[in-house]
């Protein structure tokens, strides 16, 4: 019955954010409500969703500050030159970009953290889509592939949870799959280019010195050029009313503003890595810091708060929105209800053949499963299963991450990051599933191709 009212309810999120029928945030919140009415927990749902809250909570807080920091270090000029040297890098060509976004994407995933690589990595490039009129869909789905397949890493979520979870360390898990990953990473550079190329037909041909028609401009993201232009008359009449004029983007920052901005973001990210302090501590003081030397000024301060608070509200509704939708499916055990459903319904048949059948079924089943769900509820249970088939307990751990929240998880609505990634780049959820779900998909099918063929996992 839960397992059945869990399903559902996931089933029906899926469809009708989708279909565009009700917004992401409704469906969080009223759905697992629904459900958990339906299943008889109407005098324990209080608490559930207080649970729920409190789990994202510490994201929602980390989030709320780390947007406004990045969204003060673009203002500031900070990612200037990263943009300046990515655009002479593609030369204004929309497949170059996308292969760039890729690439920038794999190397700041390296800290192992999806919040932090979509932040920082749509911070930077949000500016360049923008300037060649490039759908914010192929920055959000680019930067999903670079993130899905780095997050494989053995101190990214789900390596560890695979790796505590049966009790295996990182060179039973891990280093067996690095091949695999190696061609999991050139399938998402293939894929990035071939999305860049689709895109390039979208717009036209560009003219080597970056020059953009004015057709190409109107076929564009006309939608994200109106956006822009409100955000501009929102910006001015902002320092309008704060009595300030305002501030032109050909005034290039003073070099001391420019040093000590570069600075605190190294030492920011630095402290990230080695968790010196929680990470919605360092944002906040990061942000308080940096607005304090950037906007000295009361009036300063209040004009950039007001400036990108939509941002910030868009983003963190969603983050706890969606500690409502988990909160409730986990303290209804629907979760641990439906783990449970999908191991029995396993033939004996295909009991030999585990390993591929989960690095297959990973992938999608990270839009159902949370990753603590997953590797802590159902990864035991098929480690189990396959056991009593002869298989190594390792190769299922194997198989799992080649898809269950590594590829999968930026597009997964039970995971806080992938609303950071679609609010800061300005599409629907379904829209970003849609459009990259079978490109994200294909990296996991490649990586389980590629670790059969190595060895790593078996038929």
């Amino acid at each position: 019955m839960l397992a059945a009212l869990g399903f559902s309810t996931i089933g029906l999120f899926l469809l009708l954010t989708m279909t565009k029928r009700v917004s992401v945030l409704v469906a969080l919140v009223l759905l697992p409500v629904l459900a958990a009415l339906v299943g008889g927990f109407a005098g324990d749902m209080g608490d559930m969703i207080l649970a729920g809250l409190t789990t994202v909570a510490p994201t929602g807080i980390m989030i709320a500050f780390a947007v406004l920091y990045f969204s003060l270090m673009v203002d500031a000029g900070l990612f200037d030159p990263l943009i300046r040297q990515i655009l002479r890098a593609a030369r204004n060509d929309p497949a170059r970009v996308a292969v760039g976004t890729a690439v920038l994407t794999m190397c700041v995933a390296l800290d192992g953290d999806g919040a932090s690589t979509f932040l920082i990595t749509v911070s930077a490039l949000l500016p360049v889509y923008k300037r060649l009129g490039m759908s914010p869909l192929v920055l959000s789905g680019t930067v999903c592939l670079g993130a899905g397949v780095m997050n494989m890493l053995p101190w990214g979520g789900p390596t560890v949870r695979a790796m505590a979870a049966l009790k295996l360390d990182s060179s039973e898990v891990f280093t067996p799959v690095l091949p695999a990953m190696g061609c999991g990473i050139a399938w998402v550079l293939a894929a990035s280019y071939w999305i860049g190329r689709r895109e390039r037909r979208r717009l036209g041909a560009l003219t080597p010195t970056g020059e953009q028609k004015a057709d190409q401009k109107a076929e564009g993201t006309a939608e994200g050029t109106a956006e822009g232009t409100a955000e501009r008359k929102t910006e001015q009449a902002a320092v309008r009313e704060a009595g300030q004029e305002a501030e032109t983007p050909l005034t290039p920052p003073a070099v001391w503003l420019t040093v000590f901005n570069v600075l605190l973001t190294l030492v920011l990210l630095v402290a990230l890595i080695t968790e010196v302090m929680p990470l919605p501590a360092l944002f906040a003081l990061a942000f308080a810091l940096a607005l304090f030397v950037n906007r000295p000024t009361w009036e300063g301060q209040q004009a950039l708060l007001e400036k990108h608070a939509r941002s910030v509200v868009l983003v963190t509704t969603m983050i706890f929105a969606a500690g409502v939708f988990t909160g409730v499916l986990t303290g209804t055990k629907m979760i641990s209800e439906m783990a449970e459903a999908l191991v029995s319904v396993v033939p004996d048949s295909l009991g030999g053949h585990l390993p591929p059948l989960v690095a297959i079924t990973g992938m999608p089943l990270s839009l159902a499963f949370t990753p603590d769900a997953y590797y802590f509820g159902v990864l035991p249970v098929l480690s189990h299963t396959a056991a009593g088939f002869g298989t190594d307990q390792a190769e299922i751990a194997r198989a799992a991450v080649l898809g269950q929240m590594t590829t999968g998880f930026p597009l997964s609505p039970l995971t806080a990051s992938t609303f950071i990634l679609v609010g800061m780049s300005g599409v629907q959820l379904g829209e970003h599933q849609r459009f990259i779900f079978r490109w994200a998909f294909g990296t996991t099918l490649v990586m389980t191709v590629a670790a059969l063929l190595t060895g790593a996992i078996s038929l």
